[in-house]
């Protein structure tokens, strides 16, 4: 049942992905080891994040050095050994800033609706957080490895709306990967495919203060 306090909104909950909206991570470093190596760029990553390689880690049954075990074990086999390892240990400890922009919109966000971090991370993400200073940004956060499941199975996202207290249908899903995004969609949530601080800015134009260069 809609209150005083929530007519017209086009949601009360707002449930963001971390990486590549919030979170943005530094691969030069990756990226020299490989012309290096003679590899393609972007052959570390494909390895490391290919479903049998990464979802372990996400669901939290291995540790970040068990990963980066399992991408030197994946990556080519005429690589010797210790260039393999100094290319996962690189992409594993890639350093990482957040987006200005896109934290302080969510700290404006949460002064009037539930925010939840929805992402699909390792068991280190609190550390993480607590790196960035990002421990306050949202109301609860739903990590893959705390929870046993990933994006973009349904029953993440019913977690993620039980904890902001909102029925699926009333809350925003923001992410990156539009594969997510259907997922949010295919159960009535709005939808946001994550490009640039301008997307999710439109999104929540409604909100007092928010408003293009704001907030």
């Amino acid at each position: 049942m809609t209150s005083p306090a929530t007519a017209g909104r086009p949601f009360d909950a707002v449930l963001c992905d971390l990486d590549n909206v919030i979170r943005f991570y530094d691969t030069t470093r990756l990226t020299e080891l490989e012309h290096a190596a003679g590899l393609t760029p972007g052959t570390t990553t494909d390895v490391a994040y290919a479903p049998e390689t990464d979802l372990p880690l996400l669901l939290g049954r291995i540790t970040q050095q068990e990963w980066i075990e399992s991408i030197v074990r994946a990556l080519p086999d005429e690589l010797p050994e210790p260039r393999a390892r100094a290319l996962a240990t690189a992409l594993a400890e890639a350093p990482f800033r957040a987006d200005d922009a896109v934290v302080c919109l969510l700290r404006h966000v949460r002064a009037h609706l539930p925010v939840v971090l929805v992402t699909n991370a390792t068991l280190e993400l609190e550390r993480d957080l607590a790196s960035l200073g990002l421990t306050d940004l949202a109301d609860h956060v739903v990590s893959s490895a705390r929870v046993g499941v990933a994006k973009p199975d349904r029953e993440i996202y019913d977690i993620a709306a039980a904890r902001a207290g909102v029925a699926p249908e009333r809350c925003l899903f923001v992410d990156d990967r539009l594969e997510n995004v259907e997922a949010a969609r295919a159960m009535g949530m709005t939808g946001v495919h994550y490009r640039e601080p301008s997307d999710l800015r439109t999104a929540l134009s409604f909100l007092p203060r928010i408003q293009a260069g704001s907030a």
